[in-house]
């Protein structure tokens, strides 16, 4: 699993349209954190599960290629 950067962060946000107060409701987490999150790179593990696994549900996954970002899977018919 690729490493969840601000970088990424912001870009999987982007695809799905979100604000970070978006992401903070579908990852049951603070608003806070999130903005810390995205200006500092820090988070808890269980914190950066929570995000990942809000993306996820929504078929957005983080990946690592020549830098770090995100990207729609393609839904299965």
């Amino acid at each position: 699993m690729a490493e969840l950067t601000p970088e990424a962060n912001r870009a999987a946000r982007a695809i799905l349209k979100w604000s970070v107060r978006d992401l903070a409701a579908k990852a049951g987490i603070a608003f806070t954190t999130v903005h810390r999150f995205e200006q500092t790179g820090i988070a808890t593990e269980t914190t950066k599960a929570k995000i990942v696994a809000a993306y996820a549900a929504c078929d957005v996954e983080i990946t690592n290629g020549e830098g770090t970002g995100a990207s729609l899977r393609r839904r299965k018919p």
